[in-house]
């Protein structure tokens, strides 16, 4: 049985007589005949009365009619879901973000705006930090991601930069320095613990702030280790010592903490969007255009 024999068969239940169906389907009425005589012939039963001027469903027509509109409706539902996924309209999206991106304005604005304009996808984010967020994008775990830039491996993928984020220091709001409303120099905090995330986690972003404090002409004496840029913000708060996060962070409200920025040419972070090459789907491709 196949599905255009079932469309035969409604249309001509629906118009009543095979010359108004095959009117309304754009075919001549013999064709249409045979099609519906083939169908009865595979069931084993016939579907139609057939009157003088018009015809009837018998008992097995009236059964087949009723499936036959539920498996047409499907039909047709299925198809267009998806040729709009095939289109980008609907469908899904996993999105992943480097610690730190998601409150960056731009990646905001651009998830918002990008929400608007295709509310049949859904959004699947997932925050890993940048190793691990790399490696899931490379083997398809993921369709987009978030990173921080320099990266290592971003030429094993395709990205665009959206922003240059200013790095500023988040200090203890007890810290003789936090009353200022900036910092003239990194090397105010020489003699300071510098609380920052495994260099495996996110090697790049981790070597512009160790690069950024030698630029200050000093080497942090003390390093803790904190997992990620956010926790790194609760350690401060409790006195541990200071951090250097990308200023988006800076909106994490915090009363023990003062974030101010640096005097001079400013330690920045790039954040990019990344792809794998020769493999975005229309939905990944859709979401590019928006930038």
């Amino acid at each position: 049985m196949e599905l255009r024999h079932l469309r035969y068969f409604v249309a001509v239940a629906d118009a009543g007589n095979f010359t108004r169906a095959a009117e309304n389907l754009g075919i001549s009425q013999p064709p249409l005949s045979q099609q519906i005589q083939r169908l009865e012939h595979e069931i084993g039963s016939p579907l139609l009365r057939r009157l003088t001027r018009s015809v009837e469903l018998t008992d097995a027509g009236r059964v087949l009619y009723e499936d036959a509109i539920k498996i047409l409706k499907m039909s047709d539902a299925a198809f267009e879901k998806a040729c709009s996924v095939g289109r980008g309209l609907s469908g899904w999206l996993r999105i992943g973000f480097a610690s730190s991106t998601a409150l960056n304005p731009r990646v905001f604005t651009l998830l918002h705006t990008f929400r608007d304009h295709y509310p049949m996808i859904n959004l699947h984010p997932g925050e890993l930090h940048m190793s691990a967020l790399v490696d899931e994008l490379l083997k398809g775990a993921i369709d987009l991601a978030f990173i921080r830039l320099p990266c290592a491996r971003s030429r094993e993928l395709e990205y665009r930069i959206i922003d240059n984020e200013e790095m500023v220091v988040a200090l203890p709001a007890n810290h003789p320095l936090a009353a200022n409303h900036q910092l003239s120099s990194l090397a105010e905090l020489r003699n300071e613990t510098l609380i920052i995330f495994p260099r495996e986690i996110s090697p790049g972003l981790y070597d512009s702030v160790i690069n950024a404090c030698s630029d200050a002409g000093f080497t942090p004496p003390n390093v803790a280790q904190s997992p990620q840029t956010t926790s790194a913000i609760s350690m401060v708060a409790t006195g541990f010592g200071y951090t250097i996060i990308p200023a988006s962070l800076s909106k994490i409200d915090q009363a023990n903490v003062r974030y101010l920025p640096v005097k001079g040419t400013p330690l920045t972070a790039q954040v990019a969007l990344a792809w794998r090459r020769h493999n975005l789907s229309k939905a990944g491709e859709h979401f590019l255009a928006l930038l």
